[in-house]
């Protein structure tokens, strides 16, 4: 048996030793159940972990957000050079109009040019060939206001009638003395009547050059083989051109035909009287030679 153990004696060392240890223990345990401290975890628990919604810094996410920002920069600077790209090519084309449209307006005008150069050109052709006009009898030439009067004159002392225009000696010939109604026949009766032209043109200007001028009303034709006036007109001057030559021996290099058909009308076509004088051939004499 062991002895009894007397009150208020001092315990044996062990004994002392193993209770200073067992109230170690039991403060450690305290202090880690109270105080809750992150860093210690418990006997068979995992390493600490950052609670849920506490943010890490990793560096691999940085970069990728880092470089999706950079991806989305170079978007909208991708958008706005198309957008740029876009406008520009629209002047270009805007451009390309103008140029267009002035290449086309310096065309118009280098055309322009030309054709007034030629009409410059005849027209000094034409004043050439009124200062060197056709020399007449004595040597006279075809003038407005000098022998021009004279020329006409000379015409009407032969009972032709002859107007003078400008530069110009008209001889007038009523259609109805000319042709049968409507058509480019000449009739019988109208052969001394060129015939007495043709001998004055031979005496007074056998080198002046002839236009043969057909007129008509304005009256619609009704069958017949001529469709409209103007080609009525186009071959009774025919008509007169050939009696001329072939009949009276004319050169056929003196005289031109031109159709005016209801062009220019010297009455009044509302009355029967005006449309016969508008049924007309003019010879036209100019001051030209051939």
């Amino acid at each position: 048996m062991s002895d009894p153990i007397t009150p208020n004696a001092p315990r044996p060392y062990n004994q002392r030793h193993g209770g200073l240890m067992a109230i170690a223990g039991l403060v450690v345990a305290c202090l880690g159940g109270c105080t809750n401290n992150p860093y210690l975890s418990t006997p068979g628990g995992q390493p600490w972990q950052a609670p849920p919604g506490v943010a890490q810094t990793d560096p691999t996410t940085v970069q990728i957000a880092e470089l999706n920002r950079r991806v989305r920069l170079l978007d909208d600077n991708n958008r706005q050079l198309h957008t740029q790209l876009a406008q520009s090519e629209q002047q270009a084309q805007l451009y390309r109009d103008e140029l267009n449209l002035v290449r086309q307006q310096l065309s118009e005008t280098a055309n322009k040019l030309d054709a007034a150069a030629v009409a410059a050109n005849d027209a000094t052709q034409k004043y050439q060939g009124l200062a060197a006009s056709t020399q007449l009898r004595g040597n006279a030439t075809l003038r407005a206001n000098t022998n021009l009067q004279q020329i006409t004159s000379q015409f009407a002392a032969a009972g032709i009638n002859a107007i003078s225009d400008g530069n110009t000696l008209r001889i007038i010939l009523p259609a109805d003395q000319l042709f049968q109604p409507g058509s480019a026949t000449l009739e019988p009766t109208s052969a001394p009547m060129l015939d007495a032209i043709a001998a004055q043109v031979k005496l007074i200007v056998p080198r002046q050059k002839i236009a043969i001028e057909g007129y008509t009303d304005n009256s619609p034709l009704y069958g017949g083989r001529f469709a409209s006036n103007h080609q009525l007109a186009a071959a009774q001057s025919s008509s007169v051109m050939e009696m001329l030559t072939r009949r009276n021996g004319l050169p056929e290099a003196q005289f031109f035909t031109i159709a005016q058909g209801t062009n220019h009308p010297r009455a009044d076509n509302s009355t029967p009287q005006g449309r016969a004088a508008n049924r007309r051939i003019e010879l036209v004499v100019y001051p030209d030679t051939f």
